[in-house]
């Protein structure tokens, strides 16, 4: 299994928290006194995780571009997911699969908190091409404060195609696009369904619009056009869930 490095006072929070067996080791910077990442340090003890002091540079090597608030975990990530994975994730699901589908969102930060929504509303599953997003990065993790740990996240080669054997699968496909002619509330998503919305910019791609079965907009009664990628997924996600009763 492949290692990478979570950083941040919450990602390190809630690595320790959901999945601590995986967590190899956690680093905090010499001579910071941050209480809680004292308590992070201290719970990891707990836990028989390993705790070493290290110099800011090195955590700054570990973080990347992320933010590291004086602390750091080396974990042991599961294997990935693969795109022959996603079938036996909707048999899994069944009449309660919950696809969230990224037409080429490449900010980090952006894939994170997508992440973040997809992991609070339990969805099976998170697609995205290959081609057209940004890995499992820590500025992803961090972005995502452990969802990306609890959502499997599945890059695929040809969007289109995974898209029709969603719809094959019977996977009922509602796109999410400014003009879709009628409201994300009006759109009945219970039983099987994929929420695709498109990227930074460009929203959906015409053949991934051509592919959905609904094409629905989120109403925006104010002075603003569009929401953030990640804000508009948090609202079709948890509108599907309103519909399904979920608590």
């Amino acid at each position: 299994m492949s290692e990478s490095w979570i950083v941040g006072i919450n990602p390190v929070d809630s690595a320790l928290r959901n999945d601590p067996a995986a967590v190899r080791e956690l680093l905090l910077e010499g001579g910071r006194r941050n209480p809680r990442v004292q308590e992070l340090a201290e719970r990891a003890r707990q836990l028989h995780i390993a705790v070493r002091q290290v110099e800011r540079a090195e955590l700054e090597r570990h973080a990347a571009a992320a933010r590291h608030q004086g602390v750091a975990v080396r974990c042991e990530l599961a294997p990935v997911v693969q795109e022959t994975d996603l079938s036996a994730l909707l048999a899994r699901d069944g009449a309660q699969t919950l696809v969230l589908v990224l037409d080429g969102v490449t900010d980090p930060h952006n894939l994170g908190a997508c992440l973040r929504c997809a992991a609070a509303a339990k969805a099976t599953a998170v697609v995205v091409p290959k081609d057209r997003a940004v890995g499992l990065t820590p500025v992803v993790r961090r972005a995502a404060a452990g969802g990306a740990e609890l959502v499997p996240l599945v890059a695929v080669t040809n969007l289109a195609r995974t898209l029709r054997e969603l719809k094959a699968a019977g996977v009922w496909i509602t796109g999410l696009a400014g003009g879709g002619g009628q409201s994300i509330h009006a759109v009945d998503l219970h039983g099987p369904t994929a929420l695709v919305l498109g990227g930074e910019g460009d929203g959906l791609r015409r053949l991934t619009r051509e592919l959905c079965d609904f094409v629905a907009e989120i109403p925006m009664p104010g002075a603003m056009e569009s929401l953030n990628v990640s804000v508009a997924t948090g609202i079709a996600l948890f509108e599907a869930l309103r519909q399904r009763g979920a608590r």
